[in-house]
């Protein structure tokens, strides 16, 4: 009984054996190239502020200027309107300035702003070394750099969607290999497990490379499913959606002719409303300052953080306020308010903290793709995991090549014995 067992389970064990080495055969290249630029970017944000650090650094002179002051200068100064701004506290930090011209569509330009002096120090728009280097870095990670090739590669889709889909495939059979590794690992190390979680640097080089492959997966396992399981929800239609039904997100996208609110069009509010737009915006006029804004949200939200602000594009709608914790452990997830525009009321309150447990999840694919889910602590683990899948396409193809060129010993036939004559 116990010799079935056995060898049913190594039968099914091969077949994981070839599932784990043709999913990682056949998205090798693709991981290599998504995992190494995935490492680069996971610190995107230092990069960026180390080596473009005028943009993002001051120094301290005196008292900085009130936010409404710099608001007015930067306008002043850049003939354009203010929509929105991110504000951080440290001393030694720019003040980030989001405008755009009237008539302007998409998000605007991003100006890096001296709280100390309103100096525009320059803006998003401005092409860098760096800027230059980590968008091919994003660009490789998300789409394989086949956005950057102008001509169409096939007729049926464009080469950024072509670029998605395939780096989703080889993020779906790179999480296959992940899963199947599991199953391959855990039985086979149960009795030796010591043996397994070590490298043996004193052997040859293809028992530390094999020690490399399976040790280092082993150690990353958590970090490298988290990114296959989240990779693919910005490849897939289908996966996204799935994905948001599981976590309790998912929201029906509005019919047509229906705003995204679900509220009715200006036609069903009845014929006041020219005159209500002129109060709200004569009301709005007199209380709209970014001072009364951090300080409405600060005390709605007492802990330190960097707030955000979204202002109005019309007088009647609310003025949309995020904030971010900072810190070492920072938690992601920001809690967002909807200020009224007339008297800064609390008109909506999404706190993250409030959500449910699946819908925290849902809400931070992002985050747990990227490795900020705890701030730094855990970008440097995601950081290293990165570079761990990035090398696992590498021995696993070393230890298919040893085992390849290992030839079955060939016994030679018994040569029957001849009797010798007397």
């Amino acid at each position: 009984m116990q010799a079935k067992k056995t060898s049913a389970w190594k039968s099914i064990r091969n077949i994981f054996d070839q599932v784990h080495l043709y999913a990682g055969l056949i998205s090798g290249l693709v991981v290599i190239a998504v995992c190494l630029s995935g490492t680069i970017y996971v610190y995107n944000t230092e990069i960026r502020e180390f080596m473009d650090s005028e943009l993002y650094f001051v120094e301290q002179a005196g008292d900085r200027l009130s936010a409404d002051e710099l608001k007015s200068a930067v306008e002043a100064n850049s003939a354009s309107n203010v929509v929105g701004l991110m504000w951080n506290e440290d001393a030694d930090r720019s003040v980030q300035f989001t405008l755009k011209k009237e008539g302007e569509e998409g998000r605007g330009s991003t100006f890096y702003v001296n709280p100390y002096t309103a100096e525009i120090l320059g803006n998003s728009s401005d092409k860098t070394a760096t800027s230059e280097f980590m968008g091919y870095m994003f660009s490789l990670h998300r789409w394989l750099l086949l956005d950057r090739i102008e001509e169409p590669i096939l007729e049926s889709m464009g080469n950024r969607d072509l670029g998605r889909f395939i780096n989703g495939v080889a993020t779906l059979l790179f999480l296959l290999g992940v899963i199947t590794g599991i199953v391959i690992w855990v039985p086979n190390k149960v009795k030796s497990w010591k043996q397994g979680l070590k490298i043996k640097w004193s052997a040859n080089w293809k028992r530390v490379n094999h020690d490399l492959h399976n040790t280092l997966a082993f150690y990353s396992l958590i970090f490298l499913f988290i990114m296959g399981a989240t990779g693919p929800f910005w490849s897939y239609e289908w996966y996204r959606e799935g994905w948001q039904k599981t976590w309790d997100i998912y929201q029906e996208p509005p019919a047509k002719g229906q705003a995204a609110g679900g509220g009715r069009g200006a036609e069903g509010r009845g014929g006041n409303e020219p005159r209500k737009e002129a109060e709200i915006e004569s009301a709005v006029a007199q209380v709209l300052s970014l001072e009364d804004i951090f300080a409405k949200t600060n005390t709605e939200l007492p802990y330190p953080g960097n707030i955000r602000v979204s202002l109005p594009s019309k007088p009647s709608d609310p003025i949309s306020v995020s904030k971010y914790r900072t810190g070492f452990f920072a938690r992601a997830g920001a809690d967002q308010l909807k200020l009224s525009a007339a008297d800064l009321s609390v008109t909506e309150a999404n706190l993250f903290s409030d959500l449910p447990w699946r819908q925290q999840v849902g809400r931070s694919v992002k985050s747990l793709h990227v490795g900020d889910i705890f701030g730094q602590f855990s970008k440097f683990l995601w950081f290293v995991a990165c570079l761990i899948a990035t090398s696992l396409p590498i021995t696993g193809t070393l230890i298919w090549w040893n085992k390849r060129k290992k030839k079955p010993s060939k016994k030679k036939p018994a040569q029957p014995r001849v009797a010798e004559m007397a």
